[in-house]
């Protein structure tokens, strides 16, 4: 079981548990076209919004394969909310995860994306013993893919349009780090 002892610090950011108070800044950029251009669902409403953010504050641990951590991204000088960061324990049996952000373009080329994603992959290698971790992008988000390859993921796959997303077939991206190639 991996359940951190919050919040988790880095250099300029605080990973912590989401609250019902984090509602107005998650529909902020939950909201935004821009932000869900890349993402399986379409800008939401405050009640999307609001269900999403219930899942999002039910996610604290991580008992099983299939559980998740969706933490709230905030800066530590100001408490101000910024993104979200998942990570998912996809298979026991392989020892593998996955991880995920979302974050406010008022936010965005600060590198506050790699930061928080990096304790990510320290709480999957280090506090789940996973054997592999995976970042999975739409292949137009090239912002994306510069966050991952920062975190030194490799690219491993490029999909050729094999899902339809929002009624368009779209490309998907691997990124890929083994439990041996991670260095804190």
């Amino acid at each position: 079981m991996l359940k951190p002892d919050y919040p988790l610090t880095t250099e300029r950011l605080l990973l912590r548990p989401f609250t019902p108070s984090d509602l107005d800044a998650v529909h902020a950029f939950e909201s935004r076209p821009d932000v869900t251009r890349y993402l399986y669902w379409e800008a939401r409403d405050l009640d999307a919004a609001r269900t999403g953010l219930e899942t999002k504050i039910s996610r604290t641990a991580i008992a099983d394969e299939g559980d998740a951590l969706n933490l709230a991204v905030t800066l530590r000088d100001s408490g101000l909310l910024i993104g979200t960061v998942i990570l998912v324990w996809t298979s026991k049996e392989h020892r593998q995860g996955e991880i995920g952000y979302i974050f406010n373009p008022d936010h965005h080329g600060h590198g506050y994306a790699p930061e928080a994603s990096r304790e990510l992959l320290r709480l999957g290698f280090e506090g789940l013993r996973l054997h592999r971790i995976v970042g999975r992008l739409d292949g137009r988000n090239t912002a994306s893919a510069r966050v991952l390859e920062k975190l030194g993921m490799r690219r491993e796959a490029h999909l050729v349009h094999n899902e339809q997303v929002k009624g368009e077939w779209t490309d998907e991206v691997i990124y890929a780090m083994l439990e041996s190639e991670w260095t804190p």
